[in-house]
């Protein structure tokens, strides 16, 4: 399954260079310009997991298949963008392809990197981000139930349209919402504000611990839960390091983990979303579905017909399967399971579906 994040911001914080860094690569241009970035660059990352080399050493796989994410670095938007300023529609149709939101905000200081406007502050950029998603919302949502175009959606459609007009109209949250509506609902109507928001404070390297007068600002109004505060010019140093260096470095900046493992684990939070595996001779595979998924609908993750045709899944925890070296002394030390088409995966299982095709 994987995920797809798009980051977005203002021109000019830093957005192609953390997508660089995230991805180790060069694929996106950095230049100290507004809009250098057009056209999405896309970068598909494999998400990091111990428990996966465990596996492959255990079950001597030929093969190790980490689960993904992609970044998506899009083009940097202006006030006005909802009627088509800067680079504006371009901007909010990307956006409306990507599963999560990546608002990233320059928390620095520096006189050699052009700002777009004439001070550094996070919050105000950030609800400019927000308010021109919610401007570009109000205008999808009125055509939506005009007249001529009302008869293209569903009673229940119409309904969180409705809700939603009502709340952009009186400044409300659109994040209330989700009191009212399930996610399924929501994502189907296809709103930029509902979608779910990760905030990246991009700092320099003498606040990457402890932060700065920027960030304690944004904190203070946006809360930790979903902050990560990020330097991106010290996550592509650290991504031009070798393993030993790399550790050195961290150490040394105080820095417990990368950008991308923090990342990592936030959207995994954030989308509710797991991992469970499935591990052999021929490879070992993790594979990320939301959380309270059922075995079949796991089963159609690896394909269609495991669904279709499902039987048990034989299962074993993550941590019984190493503690009994594989499979084959799971199963003879009563730690495997048959389980059926109610049983909800668990982070860390140990899968093999039988089904009938």
């Amino acid at each position: 399954m994987g995920f797809k994040c798009g980051i977005v911001g203002l021109p000019n914080v830093g957005k192609s260079t953390l997508f660089n860094a995230l991805t180790n690569s060069t694929k996106a241009q950095a230049e100290n310009f507004p809009f250098c970035t057009i056209d999405p660059n896309i970068g598909i990352v494999p998400v990091p997991d111990e428990r996966l080399d465990k596996l492959v050493s255990i079950s001597k796989s030929k093969k190790k298949i980490n689960t993904t994410i992609s970044f998506v670095d899009i083009a940097g938007l202006v006030k006005g963008a909802s009627k088509g300023e800067g680079l504006g529609n371009k901007f909010l149709s990307h956006i409306r392809e990507v599963d999560a939101i990546i608002h990233l905000m320059r928390c620095f200081d520096s006189e050699d990197i052009q700002n777009v406007n004439p001070n550094v502050d996070p919050v105000r950029d950030l609800e400019i981000i927000e308010t021109e998603m919610r401007l570009a919302d109000l205008e999808s949502v009125e055509k939506r139930l005009d007249k001529k175009n009302k008869k293209n959606s569903s009673e229940d459609e119409i309904k969180i349209l409705e809700t939603a007009l009502e709340y952009i109209n009186k400044g409300q949250s659109m994040e209330m919402l989700y009191s009212e509506y399930s996610k399924k609902e929501l994502h189907k109507i296809g709103l930029l504000s509902t979608k779910p928001k990760l905030y990246v404070c991009n700092v320099d390297e003498k606040s990457i611990s402890e932060g700065n007068k920027y960030t304690n600002s944004f904190i203070s109004k946006f809360g930790k839960k979903n902050t990560i505060l990020i330097s991106a010019d010290i996550e592509n140093q650290i991504n031009q390091l070798e393993n030993d260096e790399k550790d050195k470095y961290m150490k040394m900046i105080k820095l417990k983990e990368t950008g991308l493992n923090t990342l990592i684990k936030k959207g995994y939070e954030l989308l509710e979303l797991e991992t469970f595996f499935t591990s052999g001779l021929e490879e070992s595979r993790a594979w990320t579905v939301p959380i309270n998924c059922t075995a079949p609908k796991a089963a159609g993750y690896i394909h269609t017909d495991f669904e279709k045709g499902f039987i048990r899944a034989e299962t074993v925890s993550f941590e019984e399967f190493v503690k009994n070296n594989g499979w084959i002394n799971s199963k003879n030390n009563g730690k495997m399971r048959l389980e059926g088409k109610d049983y909800i995966v668990k982070d860390g299982d140990i899968l093999n579906f039988r089904f009938n095709t």
